[in-house]
């Protein structure tokens, strides 16, 4: 009995090793203490409390940039992969136990947001390996620099410091970033010389750079910008014109934002400003000599002088030239004598007019072509309600399609007339306010068609009776016993399409039209042209619709004063 108990069976020395595993803190996957117990050649005998000791790769010991060393004794940490192999040993591992100390202690720092050191060792796919002391990192190509690097071969196997961006321990990704510490120290620096400038204070400076809006001025260590509106009083185009990369230049500083630290500068504050005395200058009514500076669709910029600009409006280039583009009149860099037509000192504008140093061709055509006149002319253009005649002095008249001819409707005879044409025609009416003179052709021809029945010459307003109802028009007849037959084509019904209608019309029906044709006892009627002679005389006695009454309150004040 005393014996079995000094020598214990297989079985007890089974139940005793179990029991060591259940009372062990080892656990396979985790990092436990080993001491070095021999090296043997590249092998490091580990021993880790158990039955049997692991081994390990001396190389897994040395890593580059490091002085660590191992010796028999050594209490070491290792990663404990499997308690036991096929052949009896534990697996041990020291740099798995070193990256599971890296991670921990990189979960530190990314907690605590504090930046971590590590070395920049190889290139990979969008950017470079960092090694962060036995785990290995990714840093993105973006994040190497604040500005773009071309050669990274300074910045390889140098320690330095890196802000941790992301953490994923499942799939043992970590990104890191070198630009967030110089931005960072960049912000530090630009917020203590920030802190030595003050606004209204005129500095010296160097432009680094030239963009399309604008220059940048280094002032020692810190850039603000130069807008190109700030350059000049006078317009800058493009920052080019007025600075070069590498210029030395006097700027003052205009704002300073405390919340971003950006710098403001300007060259033309160090100026006087042409505006203060531009209102005592340029007086209404004074004319000057100024050059065109720029040229816009609504018209031309000429500067007066350095600084100060004024606008010549389409509408005031020339007395006769109407929807012209600006640039048919003027071009860029000619100098031009202008008017000051109006000073706007608060806002900084000026309008000019060109038209008004020269004569108005307006004033002196009535006194050389009074009302009657027949003069000649170039049809210049052929529109749906008359023609535009081009007359002496480079000014237009109009020919309205009902003083074309006695004979035809307007339209058919507009037809008769092309663009290029010379024609002749009567002045009927000047309006030298309104720079309008209205033409007429039929008026140079004797009215000989015979008169049938009373009021049934051309031109004539005559009361019908409706006939017959055709597709093309209508059948009526008119005079003091009906006696008188006419028609009145489709197109003639009414000055609106959609009232051009014979369908609208009943046998019976009073109309009244105008006699439009009276040639062998035939006769054509007009409801149309009626519409658009009592329309015209309308606005020629009641006024034009410039008096902001509708052409319906000048029309309806017509037809009251006839009743």
């Amino acid at each position: 009995m005393a014996q079995d108990t000094l020598n214990p069976t297989t079985d007890d020395f089974a139940s005793m090793f179990e029991a060591s595993f259940e009372t062990s803190p080892m656990n396979e996957g985790s990092v436990i203490k080993g001491t070095v117990t021999a090296i043997e050649k590249d092998i490091v005998v580990i021993d880790i409390g158990l039955k049997t000791e692991g081994r390990i790769p001396m190389r897994e010991f040395y890593t580059p940039g490091s002085d660590e060393t191992v010796g028999v004794g050594d209490t070491v940490d290792i990663y404990l992969e499997r308690i036991e192999n096929a052949l009896g040993d534990a697996v041990l591992s020291r740099d798995k136990a070193r990256r599971e100390e890296s991670w921990i202690k990189m979960s530190k720092f990314f907690e605590k947001e504090e930046p971590v050191t590590g070395a920049i060792v190889g290139r990979v796919k969008g950017g470079f390996t960092v090694d962060l002391g036995g785990i290995n990192a990714f840093l993105p190509g973006s994040q190497v620099d604040i500005r773009p690097v071309r050669d990274v071969g300074p910045l390889m196997n140098q320690e330095q410091p890196f802000v941790i961006l992301k953490m994923d321990r499942a799939r043992g990704n970590i990104v890191v970033s070198r630009r967030a510490i110089l931005e960072e120290s960049r912000a530090e620096q630009r917020a203590e010389l920030v802190g030595q400038l003050a606004e209204g204070e005129v500095r010296e400076g160097v432009v680094k750079n030239i963009t399309d809006y604008g220059a940048f001025v280094d002032l020692g260590g810190i850039d603000g910008l130069l807008h190109v509106t700030d350059m000049s009083w006078r317009r800058v185009s493009h920052p080019s014109q007025v600075l070069a990369v590498g210029d030395t230049v006097q700027v003052k500083i205009v704002r300073i934002n405390p919340e971003t630290q950006r710098i403001s500068l300007g060259m033309k504050q160090l100026q006087e400003d042409p505006w203060t005395v531009a209102a005592a200058k340029y007086i209404v009514g004074t004319r000057h000599t100024g050059t065109v500076t720029n040229i816009a669709d609504y018209g031309a910029f000429i500067e007066l002088e350095e600084g100060v600009e004024g606008l010549v409006h389409v509408s005031e280039m020339s007395w006769t030239k109407k929807n012209v583009h600006p640039g048919k009149i003027v071009s860029t860099s000619q100098s031009i004598e202008v008017e000051v037509l109006e000073v706007d000192q608060e806002k900084r504008r000026i309008s000019l007019g060109i038209k008004q140093v020269q004569a108005n061709p307006w004033d002196s055509f009535s006194d050389r072509f009074p009302v009657g006149s027949v003069i000649k002319g170039e049809v210049r253009s052929v529109t749906e309600f008359g023609l535009f005649i081009g007359l002496d002095g480079d000014i237009d008249g109009m020919a309205h399609l009902s003083d074309l001819s006695w004979d035809k409707a307007g339209e058919e005879a507009l037809q008769d007339y092309k663009k290029g044409d010379e024609v002749e025609a009567k002045i009927l009416e000047v309006d030298i306010d309104k720079e309008r003179i209205s033409l007429g052709i039929k008026q140079l021809i004797k009215d000989s068609g015979p008169a049938a029945g009373k009021g049934a010459a051309r031109g004539a307003t005559v009361t019908c009776t409706v006939t017959n109802v055709q597709p093309a028009g209508l059948d009526v007849t008119f005079g003091d016993e009906g006696e008188t037959q006419a028609f009145i084509r489709k197109g003639d019904l009414s000055r609106e399409r959609s009232e051009q209608r014979p369908e609208r019309f009943a046998v019976g029906d009073k109309v009244d039209a105008m006699v439009t044709r009276a040639a062998k006892g035939q006769y054509q009627l007009s409801i149309k042209a009626l519409e658009i002679a009592e329309e015209k005389e309308a606005v020629q006695q009641y006024g034009s619709t410039d008096s902001g009454a509708s052409l319906g309150d000048i029309l309806g004040a017509a037809l009251k004063g006839n009743d």
